[in-house]
């Protein structure tokens, strides 16, 4: 004997199969949420037993398995298909495929595609069907309710979207225009599924997604986003990392408070980054190198600190720029907030503040096993306290010496100009 776990539409006993109805009256318990099993009611025995897994979830594995024990029939109601996004790969991972069955109806995402005409072979299926995070807020982390879905906007270009009565069109609306995706082109469009093979069943859209802003939608609903085309070709052409100065803003006293593009991608590569790294960048200056890594490290987080104004403008500026939503920016003095930021794979020191000692220990302190630290010095006073301080924390270190030459027109010829040499320290503990 196996659970059935049986899928469900808004329509009731009109989706379901003659078998999958005699399934529902065999049963002896029945489990779904309360919508479903008022939905259903008078589909069940008179002599079963109903129980609510609404917030219950954990419970669910113990009451079919007493249930199998007694050898009395148990069904377990789901909407649409309940391995899409559903409980059945929960209840298969607690019971065993041998103990479960699954009974598969329409999905959801299928009928709001047909809804609409689009195919959905190429969609990307994603739920933020989560707890209530609040109102998007620029630079929230991954802990956010939304920040799933704004990787997945940065990265897709049709997204079948289940959402919660918090987590709303309208929300979802707002975000995109405080993370300036409204305006991109070719601009996401936005189609919404109210109430589905329900009586007041009703389709929003298709829209320009900032049309949704201050609408009003059902709490059980199906969203569509989509863009004709990819991502903006300015930016979907631009290198992952490397990137020529010229593209940054950046705060120019003499050449530019930036690390130089060689630099800069010879300090990536020591920092050995995959796509789910995360990434301190202390001193951020212009941003380059959280920005860079952030384009790298697209499943991952940068967090940065920089305390002068102007430079955090311009990283804001940057920021916007290449459309990076996996940043979390604090304008402060390191090592003050940093506290709170996700244990790092990955530190990028390009500036200190005078507090070199202190943002070296705590970096070795605070990296995740096999993660490496990278400095830059220009200055041999910097360099030597650095290694002095590697040395006394029994850290693992290396140093690189790189000076540029870049070619400058003079006349109808060139000459080399010398950059600054810059020394690239890597840590590792």
């Amino acid at each position: 004997m196996r659970c059935k776990i049986i899928g469900v539409l808004d329509s009731g006993v009109n989706s379901l199969s003659p078998e999958q109805l005699a399934n529902i009256n065999e049963a002896k318990l029945v489990i779904a949420s309360s919508r479903v099993l008022s939905l259903l009611a008078s589909s069940f025995n008179p002599d079963s037993k109903q129980r609510d897994l609404t917030e219950s979830l954990s419970r669910v594995p113990s009451w079919i398995g007493g249930s199998l024990q007694r050898s009395e029939p148990v069904v377990v109601l789901a909407t649409g298909d309940p391995l899409c996004h559903g409980i059945g790969s929960y209840l298969i991972s607690k019971l065993g495929l041998e103990q479960c069955e699954i009974s598969p109806n329409i999905s959801t995402l299928q009928l709001a595609c047909a809804r609409f005409g689009r195919a959905w072979q190429a969609a990307k299926i994603h739920s933020i069907h989560s707890s209530n995070s609040g109102e998007w807020a620029v630079g929230s982390d991954p802990k956010h309710g939304l920040y799933s879905l704004l990787q997945k906007m940065g990265q897709e270009e049709f997204i079948v979207l289940f959402t919660s009565p918090e987590n709303s069109p309208d929300r979802i609306a707002r975000m995109a225009e405080m993370e300036g995706l409204d305006g991109v082109e070719p601009q996401w469009t936005m189609a919404v599924a109210e109430n589905l093979e329900q009586a007041d069943e009703k389709l929003h859209g298709p829209f320009p997604i900032s049309d949704a802003k201050t609408m009003q939608f059902a709490d059980l609903n199906i969203t569509l986003l989509w863009r004709e085309r990819g991502s903006s070709e300015k930016n979907r052409s631009r290198a992952i990392f490397g990137l020529s100065d010229a593209e940054y803003a950046q705060r120019k006293p003499e050449r530019g408070l930036i690390t130089k593009q060689e630099v800069r991608a010879v300090s990536l590569a020591k920092m050995g980054l995959h796509k789910k790294s995360i990434v301190w960048d202390v001193g951020a200056g212009s941003g380059s190198v959280g920005i860079e890594a952030s384009r790298i490290a697209t499943e991952g987080h940068i967090y940065a600190i920089e305390k002068n104004q102007a430079d955090a403008e311009n990283i804001e500026i940057n920021r916007q720029r290449f459309q990076i939503t996996n940043y979390t920016l604090i304008v402060g003095k390191a090592p003050a907030g940093m506290e709170q930021w996700q244990t790092p794979d990955a530190i990028f020191i390009g500036g200190t503040g005078g507090n070199l000692v202190e943002l070296i220990k705590l970096s070795l302190q605070k990296m995740n096993t096999g993660a490496t630290l990278v400095m830059n010095f220009v200055t041999i006073e910097n360099l030597s306290a650095a290694l002095e301080i590697l040395k006394s924390e029994g850290a693992e270190w290396n140093v690189t010496q790189l000076q540029s030459s870049r070619s400058k027109p003079i006349l109808n010829m060139h000459r080399m100009e010398a950059e600054n040499p810059v020394w690239i320290v890597s840590a590792q503990i």
